[in-house]
C-alpha cells in the first residue's frame, strides 16, 4: 500500500495510549486511538483501519465482543493485547479470528515486529512457491527445502508445515491447527497434533529440543517464526 497502514489502537490505559500514540507514528504508522470498545466499533466503520490492536479487557465492551462483531463484517487483522493469567480469554479471541497476541507488558520493539508480520499476510502471493526466510515449499510438487537442502516430509507433515508457513508469525491455536489441517471439529486431538509437532522439529529445526521455528504458544497453540527472535526494547 501506498498510504501509510492506518492502525487502530484499543485500550483504556492512558500509559499504553501515550506509548502508542509516540512510538507507532515515529515508525511510519498512523494512528487512532481510543479507549473503550464502544469507541472501537465507532472507530472501525468509520476509518476502516489496515489492523487493529486490542486490548481484551475493557469496561462495558470487552475487547472479545468487539473481536466477534468485527469479524462479522471484516477480516481486518487484529493483535489482541493481554494481560497475564488470562489464558482463556486470549484463545477465546484466537478462536473468534484475532490473528495474534501479545501478553502485557511487551516492547514496542516486539509490537512493531508482530505488527509488520500481520500485514505481509495480508498481501499473500497467489505463486505456488510460499516461502518464509529460509524455508521454500513448492506448493505443486509438495517439496520442502531449508536453506536450499531438501527435506522429505510425509502428506500430513507437509500439510501441517505449509499451513503454519503460510501464516508464519501468527499464533495458531491447536483448535485451528486441528480444524485446518485434519478438518476435525473436536480439539480432542491435541497430542495426536503434538506428535506431528515433534516430527516436524525433528525434520526441520537445527535442535528439536530448542526449536526456534515452529515456537510453541503454552496452552494455546504454536507459531511459526523464520527468524528466532524479536526485537524488544522498551517495555509498555
Amino acid at each position: 500500500m501506498n498510504r501509510k497502514p492506518l492502525i487502530l489502537v484499543v485500550d483504556d490505559e492512558p500509559q499504553i495510549l501515550r506509548v502508542m500514540k509516540a512510538g507507532l507514528p515515529a515508525h511510519g504508522y498512523d494512528i487512532v486511538a481510543v479507549d473503550s470498545g464502544e469507541k472501537a466499533l465507532e472507530e472501525f466503520r468509520h476509518t476502516s483501519p489496515d489492523i487493529i490492536i486490542l486490548d481484551l479487557v475493557m469496561p462495558e465492551i470487552s475487547g472479545i465482543e468487539v473481536c466477534r462483531i468485527i469479524r462479522q463484517t471484516s477480516q481486518v487483522p487484529i493483535i489482541i493485547l493481554s494481560a497475564k493469567g488470562t489464558e482463556t480469554d486470549k484463545i477465546a479471541a484466537l478462536d473468534l479470528g484475532a490473528d495474534d497476541y501479545i501478553t502485557k507488558p511487551f516492547g514496542i520493539g516486539e509490537l512493531l515486529a508482530r505488527v509488520r508480520a500481520v500485514l505481509r499476510r495480508t498481501n499473500p502471493s497467489d505463486s505456488n512457491i510460499l516461502t518464509s526466510g529460509d524455508f521454500c515449499l513448492n506448493i505443486d510438487e509438495r517439496i520442502l527445502s531449508v536453506s536450499g537442502r531438501e527435506i522429505k516430509l510425509t502428506p500430513k507433515e507437509f500439510d501441517l508445515l505449509r499451513y503454519l508457513v503460510a501464516n508464519a508469525g501468527k499464533v495458531l491455536t491447536h483448535k485451528a491447527l486441528i480444524q485446518s489441517v485434519w478438518g476435525w471439529e473436536s480439539i480432542d486431538q491435541v497430542e495426536y497434533l503434538r506428535v506431528f509437532i515433534n516430527q516436524l522439529r525433528k525434520k526441520v529445526e537445527p535442535d528439536p529440543h530448542k526449536p526456534c521455528y515452529i515456537l510453541t504458544e503454552p496452552w494455546v497453540g504454536y507459531r511459526f517464526s523464520s527468524s528466532s527472535s524479536l526485537g524488544s526494547n522498551e517495555e509498555v
